[in-house]
């Protein structure tokens, strides 16, 4: 995978904010961000901890020395900063900690993901086996679907954090953060300046992943909706906004509305398949068809959180209530509110 050059960007008031390019995931770009202002040097994110996303790492820093002349080395950190606990954006704290001492941050609701990491693999691992079973989803699908979502995610370990964001009230040497749940329960935006890191939070091309609360707190569609109107605010001053995947914003205003209705399409769309009684799976394959490999959870978990939100907001209801008498996970199968009567 041919990889970007390093870009820079410089703030209304001086600072420099390098974009470092990174093979993640195979085949799937990232990037971390370099923040340097005055003697505050900050990594941000520091992608999956793969070979591919260290060697990344480490020509990007290069690059930064050597094509910008900056004083970038490892030892010469301040801080590394994570976006939110999602591991493409953690993954290679081990990697990063064997190089510098910089004090490690993250919001405080992502900070058991990266500290008691195992745990909490364990948990989200026997919620999404539950989710798989009332999606509608058959035993052969759910162990595929189950294998495919540790494989990369048993690669790491728990690191301790040295700080969180609450703690520093919201702010750290140049930055501000403002927290946006939803995506991810510490998904936070990092503002410096006129420019707006923003994780994977404002994405320039797609809406970022969203999953059904019932897996995470402060997860879910609505919590996203609500993240998106507490950065709007902030539009006005922001010149640049950098996520942790695809090409720089320009415009965020109108990204946020064109986020917004994605969003309120696909509620639609939910709704008009719910004039019969449908399982999130079988919702999934006609939102999402032919969908294959990790991509088949994704689509069952974005599926999830739009019904889920409905479902909250009484637009829909469970046709087959009486299934869960039985006290275990069985599938569900959801209609329109104005197609069923509450029992």
């Amino acid at each position: 995978m041919m990889q970007p050059a390093v870009q820079r960007f410089e703030t209304d008031h001086g600072a420099r904010v390098y974009r470092i390019p990174m093979e993640v995931f195979p085949g799937f770009g990232g990037f971390a961000h370099l923040v340097m202002a005055d003697g505050f040097r900050a990594l941000v994110d520091c992608g999956s901890g793969l070979d591919a996303s260290n060697e990344g790492l480490e020509r990007g820093l290069s690059s930064v020395r050597e094509a910008y002349g900056e004083d970038a080395g490892w030892q010469r950190l301040t801080h590394v900063l994570i976006t939110h606990g999602h591991i493409d954006h953690f993954g290679g704290l081990s990697y990063v900690r064997s190089r510098t001492d910089a004090p490690v941050g993250v919001h405080e609701l992502d900070r058991r993901v990266l500290t008691r990491y195992e745990e909490r693999l364990r948990l989200v691992t026997h919620r999404l086996r539950g989710f798989l079973v009332e999606a509608g989803v058959g035993e052969e699908q759910q162990a595929a679907v189950l294998e495919v979502y540790r494989v990369h995610k048993q690669l790491f370990s728990s690191v301790p954090v040295d700080l969180t964001y609450e703690a520093e009230g919201m702010r750290l040497g140049p930055l501000t953060f403002t927290h946006v749940p939803g995506h991810c329960p510490g998904q936070v935006v990092m503002q410096i300046d006129d420019l707006l890191l923003s994780g994977d939070h404002v994405l320039s091309d797609i809406s970022p992943h969203q999953s059904p609360e019932s897996l995470s707190d402060n997860t879910g569609l609505g919590h996203y909706l609500e993240s998106l109107d507490r950065i709007r605010p902030l539009a006005p001053s922001v010149r640049w906004t950098l996520g942790g995947h695809q090409d720089p914003v320009r415009d965020l205003t109108a990204r946020l509305d064109a986020i917004r209705s994605v969003h309120h399409d696909r509620l639609k769309a939910v709704l008009e398949l719910l004039d019969e009684p449908r399982t999130v799976s079988e919702i999934a394959s006609r939102l999402f068809p032919g969908v294959r490999g990790y991509n088949v959870l994704l689509a069952l978990e974005e599926t999830g959180a739009h019904v889920e939100y409905l479902a909250q907001r009484a637009q829909i209801g469970c046709e087959n209530l009486e299934a869960t008498d039985g006290g275990c996970p069985v599938p569900l199968r959801f209609v329109r509110a104005d197609a069923t009567a509450p029992s």
